[in-house]
């Protein structure tokens, strides 16, 4: 029988862990249904049409690990292929370190965030760094968004899970709560305009013919 997916993240010290403070029951039946999802479904490709930013994480090959800030405009990064997604790596500060990692120790780690929702969604598998290809750069490149695209990033997911909302604070992207304030404002200047016209209206009624 064929390892759960979870198994990818619990380890047998995890799972030591897991049976020792009363955990391990619960994850035990997620084993027993096959573990972690492993494949893009409708859930993760709409999330993914909603993220504007992710983090990162890699390791070099002694194992020292590395996150960084990856972002763009919501749906920045997309779906290549039932279990692969990618984006485009804009250029930077030109540390290099994540490409480094990735040239010799291919797993990654990605770590999305919807705080506006109060969601997240972890995924673990394998990255990999495309340069020079035009096609797939323009086809993952962002449209109207200004930055320079240096290479792109492949994410092959082995394994994905959705976190609870618990300790997530709820916070809002300034442009969407710009884009709210100015339908706000819309609507009352609307009302205003109403009220206006109706006392208007009244006014005419009262006078005397």
């Amino acid at each position: 029988m064929d390892s759960p997916s979870s198994d990818i993240a619990f380890t047998n010290s995890v799972k030591e862990i897991q049976n020792s403070r009363g955990s391990r029951g619960a994850y035990a039946k997620l084993e027993a249904r096959g573990g972690f999802r492993t494949a893009i479904d409708d859930d993760l490709t709409d999330f993914l049409a909603q993220v504007d930013t992710a983090y990162l994480a890699t390791a070099n090959v002694a194992g020292q690990p590395y996150a960084q800030h990856r972002g763009g405009p919501k749906g920045f990064i997309r779906v290549v292929n039932d279990h692969t997604i990618g984006f485009v790596d804009f250029a930077g500060n030109r540390q290099y370190i994540s490409t480094g990692n990735l040239a010799e120790n291919e797993k990654a780690f990605l770590f999305l965030m919807d705080y506006a929702h109060r969601r997240r969604i972890k995924l673990w598998g394998r990255a990999r760094v495309v340069e020079g290809d035009e096609g797939l750069t323009g086809h993952l490149a962002p449209e109207g968004y200004r930055a320079r695209p240096e290479q792109v990033i492949l994410f092959e997911i082995e394994a994905w899970d959705v976190n609870c909302p618990q300790h997530i604070p709820q916070k809002f992207d300034a442009a969407d709560v710009a884009a709210a304030i100015g339908e706000r404002d819309e609507k009352i200047a609307a009302l205003e305009a109403e009220n206006a016209e109706l006392k208007i209206r009244l006014e005419t009624e009262r006078k005397p013919g």
